[in-house]
């Protein structure tokens, strides 16, 4: 069943899921939701498997004719969401009718935002994932970002619709100054004088800020005295921290799966939601942490999504 029509995209929409695994190897990235928070609570607000697919909006969101009733809800940066011109709350599950006109304005604060409708988008699933991957034209619709005309199909769901909505304190707020815990290495003994600059010194977020990565600039970061300029490609997971040659940082996102830059550290997975929204211009500072200390901040993000299911459950 077709439950919009696309008529206008947006810069950049695409639809994701929680992402593509066991494909690494064969050079498929895991893609998926770069806010996996924002992600998570939409589908929650519309009754979904938090695994269902959605539209990731970058900067601002696509305009959308309703073709069937049903349930919505948007999370994820301050890109104000309307229904017929009148605003709609973020963060709050609300209904759709045929002849409904859904649009968007551009973010405030933030970059992402998330679109779930009860039931998730339902393209075909490409190596168990509907994700897209657009650097290969695979998954979400034709493995491209939406373009005018498109039709969006959503599968049954048979949740009745209540209305559900994240109280205020529960709702992420993006900074325009962000702090990153990162855990050093795999390749920190490559550095000396240059883990003192990294971990000491503010950062700017670049207009090169993608789903494959986000490169920032600032003070150069040396590699210790007759250590090689790049290393052998390796496997590289998302929030790994590379310095290239030119010694500015490039967090390594969702749409890679090799590196051969010496990578001085990674940031911890609940912090990559902030690296998510993080707007050019932004600063970003990175505070060591050890193994124990990621595993605590993990554990405790993991119960924030617990406390938010059951709160929104009930």
């Amino acid at each position: 069943m077709d439950m919009f029509r696309v008529l206008e995209p947006g810069p950049f929409t695409t639809i994701q899921d929680t992402g593509r695994y066991g494909y690494q190897q064969f050079g498929i990235p895991i893609s998926g939701a770069l806010d996996m928070f924002a992600f998570r609570v939409a589908n929650m607000l519309v009754g979904n498997a938090e695994t269902a697919a959605e539209l990731e909006c970058t900067f601002l969101g696509p305009r959308l004719e309703v073709l069937s009733e049903g349930i919505v809800a948007v999370t994820g940066a301050d890109m104000p969401v309307l229904v017929n011109g009148q605003v709609r709350e973020s963060w709050q599950s609300f209904v759709v009718k045929p002849g409904d006109a859904i649009s968007f304005r551009p973010a405030k604060t933030g970059v992402r935002a998330y679109v779930a409708v009860a039931g998730g988008i339902n393209v075909p699933e490409i190596m168990g994932s509907r994700s897209t991957f657009v650097g290969a034209k695979i998954g979400g619709l034709k493995g491209r970002a939406l373009t005018k005309g498109d039709f969006l199909p959503v599968g049954s769901s048979s949740d009745a619709h209540v209305s559900r909505f994240l109280p205020e304190g529960f709702k992420p707020r993006w900074k325009n100054k962000i702090t990153l815990r990162a855990m050093p290495g795999p390749q920190d003994d490559y550095f000396e004088e240059g883990m003192q600059i990294f971990f000491n010194t503010e950062f700017e977020v670049t207009s090169q800020a993608d789903r494959m990565g986000y490169r920032l600039s600032g003070p150069v970061i040396p590699l210790k005295q007759g250590m090689p300029k790049t290393i052998i490609s390796e496997p590289s997971l998302p929030g790994a921290v590379q310095v290239p040659p030119d010694g500015q940082p490039i967090i390594k996102l969702v749409e890679l799966t090799v590196g051969g830059y010496a990578k001085i550290a990674s940031v911890i997975t609940p912090d990559l939601d902030l690296v998510a929204q993080a707007r050019p211009g932004d600063s970003v500072r990175f505070v060591s942490v050890n193994l124990s200390e990621a595993h605590r901040a993990y554990f405790a993000y993991q119960e924030e999504l617990e406390r938010t299911r059951e709160m929104l459950e009930n």
